[in-house]
């Protein structure tokens, strides 16, 4: 499904856009640096059969905040092309209940920090350039994400393709500063991790790294 959204906004998003394209006013800003910060709620389900004290637990882990940047080089009219990273920081303290071999219960307290990083080549389309106080612009992206979990002294990593792909509007502040909200989705899974150092296959319990964004972002054209 995360596939059919950045197809959908890749299609759909330039003609959202270009309904003032008779309207822009030339500018001679080239980059543009997008700083955002905000809160995320991964998508990836909660595991069935777990108690109510583990359950708890792992709905901390399920939000967090979000922060990202990108910059962009204005390549023609209102695309640019650039780089992108957003970063995704959770913790949780509790009690957890888990079956050792033998299929006894055994509960104990934990503390985890999970921390997503993606970052990779980014598109974006936008109205920056048109002589309006109303900016609209999207951005699509694909690279790499990763995963670093720490619980005790068992770390945990790995690292796959993944995509992003943002909505925003802002408000020009300033010619050429733009403050507004903006929602995005980043998306990857892992099959395989590394635990402190020993690659484990996941099977069919595979870690779902997918989040969906609500942000403040800031447009800084130089």
């Amino acid at each position: 499904m995360f596939k059919k959204l950045i197809i959908a906004g890749v299609i759909i998003a330039p003609f959202l856009l270009s309904a003032q394209d008779t309207e822009v006013k030339v500018s001679e800003s080239k980059v543009a640096i997008i700083p955002s910060v905000g809160y995320a709620w991964r998508l990836a389900k909660m595991p069935s059969g777990i108690s109510k004290d583990t359950r708890d637990y792992l709905k901390d882990l399920k939000s967090g905040v979000d922060v990202g940047v990108s910059a962009y080089y204005i390549i023609k009219g209102n695309s640019g092309v650039g780089l992108k990273y957003s970063g995704y920081f959770a913790s949780s303290n509790g009690r957890i209940t888990v079956q050792d071999t033998n299929g006894q219960n055994i509960s104990g307290n934990v503390s985890t920090k999970d921390q997503i990083h993606f970052i990779g080549a980014a598109y974006m389309f936008s109205n920056f350039s048109q002589d309006t106080k109303h900016k609209l612009f999207y951005d699509v992206a694909l690279g790499v994400i990763t995963y670093n979990t720490t619980t005790g002294n068992i770390k945990g990593t790995g690292s796959n393709l993944g995509a992003e792909i943002n909505f925003a509007y802002q408000y020009a502040v300033m010619n050429n500063i733009f403050i507004g909200p903006k929602i995005g989705m980043t998306g990857g899974t892992l099959s395989k991790m590394k635990l402190n150092g020993t690659t484990v296959d996941l099977g069919e319990e595979k870690e779902g790294l997918t989040r969906l964004s609500l942000s403040a972002a800031a447009t800084f054209r130089f």
